[in-house]
């Protein structure tokens, strides 16, 4: 602190006097060429280009794969925020070696659980050898595949480049592993992120994606394009913790297309969709009926009210959860291959007990919940229980085009999850049936007006992006007036 400062020694300036300083000021201040300047250089947040001219561009890409990689290999620190089945794979590989080929530096993927193995598959298929797949920290190999859960074993100084895989998945780890990995990223020079989707009203996301590749961090973020939305009433703001000040929409979403690239379907960069077309999907709602009707302010009523507070929805989705899991088991039963959804353990073992199914489970070893993911992938296993904050990120599961699931508040959850089958390359049309009891209709309410909001979020993201944006620096050119004494 200041005090403790102030009560050790002299605070300088001039480098040559450092020493004077006690030894936790000395680590920050520190810099390899003496220029106090240079060091306060080097804390800003920037924007610009980092990268250099694509050496490497496979020619089984299309040709907005191309356009991607182009950009991303000249911009050097970016988000690619490419819809499910695009080719976010294939575009993160081409990255990857036009780094390793630059610098002749290795590059490390880190992906969620069980999508490395995919990485190795595409690798052969793009005639990369110069790739391995780690889960202790050895690595011999010049591009480097591991999970989230294993970068403990990982020193950063090992790589000049690191691709986050699914980045939208770090909502989903705990504070330590979180902070472990931005920590981790913010020191190397070439840094992607990739996902399928930010939460549509979690602007934050942004804010720690931009500050993780270089550029405003989340706090600068809020304060030049944001209002907190406390006491606000407007419909259109709800559930949201921050609103974009009404003036400030457009500069805020061409700055995010400065650092990142949208694309939910090709014609969103210009180019033919013919090639990417989707097979139908069917959603269908099944509502089972709750008993035992919530007693609310202590009255028992005759009819089933929608839940609305937190208590109100877990004592419906309990006293529900019976009826909901028999009908789950019937849905599936008319399908050779599904997987079930399921937000509690509960219901996971209930379901087992119905229908012989494979469950992965939280507390799993990590090598057996990808031994499961995998034989299920490869069609071994018929019927899957899962979790979305464990498999609803990153797997392809084109072979399986029907699915039950237990709607939850999450969006996100919901579009990851049902992305697993319904993307390209599906062959048949997806049958999603989601059951509910008669008291959780406010969350397909809640569920759909998400939906608005992240389709309308994409949108303005592809409509800007090849927008120009600059922030604007205000010069300081006013005499100084001291005080007389």
């Amino acid at each position: 602190t200041n005090a403790q400062i102030n009560n050790k020694c002299k605070i300088v300036v001039q480098m040559n006097k450092l020493e004077q300083m006690p030894p936790f000021c000395q680590t920050d201040v520190v810099c390899s060429t003496g220029n106090y300047l240079e060091f306060l250089e080097k804390k800003r947040h920037s924007i610009g280009d980092f990268g250099f001219k694509p050496n490497y561009i496979p020619e089984i890409a299309f040709d907005f794969q191309k356009a991607i990689i182009e950009k991303s290999i000249m911009k050097g620190r970016i988000a690619v925020f490419a819809d499910t089945g695009l080719g976010k794979t294939l575009i993160q590989l081409s990255i990857a070696k036009n780094i390793i080929q630059h610098t002749n530096k290795k590059v490390l993927i880190l992906t969620p659980l069980a999508v490395a193995f995919q990485f190795i598959l595409e690798a052969e298929k793009l005639g990369i050898d110069d790739i391995e797949y780690s889960k202790n920290g050895v690595h011999t190999k010049k591009i480097v595949v591991c999970n989230y859960e294993r970068l403990q074993y990982f020193n950063e100084k090992d790589f000049i480049g690191v691709i986050l895989d699914e980045s939208s998945i770090l909502k989903n780890f705990d504070g330590a592993i979180k902070n472990k990995i931005t920590s981790f990223i913010k020191k190397v020079p070439y840094r992607f992120c990739s996902t399928a989707t930010p939460s549509p009203n979690d602007y934050i996301e942004l804010g720690t994606s931009s500050e993780a590749l270089g550029y405003l961090g989340y706090t600068d973020m809020l304060t030049r394009f944001f209002k907190n939305n406390k006491g606000s009433i407007e419909v259109r703001n709800a559930g949201s913790e921050y609103y974009i000040k009404p003036h400030a929409e457009k500069d805020f979403w061409q700055w995010v297309s400065q650092w990142a690239i949208s694309i939910r379907k090709p014609s969103d960069l210009g180019f033919s969709d013919e090639k990417y077309k989707l097979p139908k999907l069917i959603e269908n709602q099944h509502q089972v009926r709750n008993e035992s009707p919530l007693a609310i302010n202590g009255q028992t009523s005759l009819f089933n009210f929608p839940a609305v507070n937190f208590f109100e929805i877990k004592a419906e989705t309990r006293s529900t959860l019976e009826q909901r899991c028999e009908k789950a088991v019937e849905l599936a039963n008319a399908h050779e291959t599904s997987v079930y959804w399921v937000n509690l353990n509960d219901e996971a073992k209930l379901i087992n007990q119905l229908d012989n199914c494979v469950e992965v489970k939280g507390n799993m070893d990590i090598d057996k919940k990808e031994e499961i993911l995998l034989a299920f992938s490869k069609g071994e296993i018929k019927k899957l229980i899962t979790k979305t904050s464990i498999t609803a990120f990153g797997l392809n599961w084109q072979h399986c085009n029907h699915t039950t699931y237990f709607p939850t508040y999450s969006y996100e959850q919901y579009y990851q999850a049902i992305r697993r089958f319904w993307r390209f390359g599906q062959k048949n049309d997806v049958y999603v049936d989601l059951v509910l009891s008669d008291g959780q209709t406010r969350i397909m309410e809640s569920l759909q007006i998400k939906k608005e909001k992240a389709n309308d979020m994409f949108t303005k993201l592809s409509e800007n992006v090849n927008s120009i944006y600059e922030i604007q620096k205000k010069e300081f050119t006013k005499e100084i007036i001291k005080p007389k004494f």
